[in-house]
């Protein structure tokens, strides 16, 4: 089985999760709406997809 030889240092273990950081989400303003929303996602108030209704909007 490997076993390190040596203790990894901090500045070792910091860089290699240099990439474990969280992304912002993707969010634009709606064209019909003007809510913010996620992109390709449905709009949960009004129930739209790309301008088609696929849900029942909720109030």
């Amino acid at each position: 089985m490997a076993v390190p030889k040596r203790k990894t240092t901090p500045s070792k273990r910091n860089m290699r999760r240099s990439h474990h950081a969280l992304e912002a989400t993707n969010v634009v303003e709606d064209s019909t709406t003007g809510e913010i929303k996620r992109r390709h996602h449905i709009d949960l108030k009004s129930g739209t997809y790309r301008g088609k209704q696929v849900l029942d909007a909720q109030d």
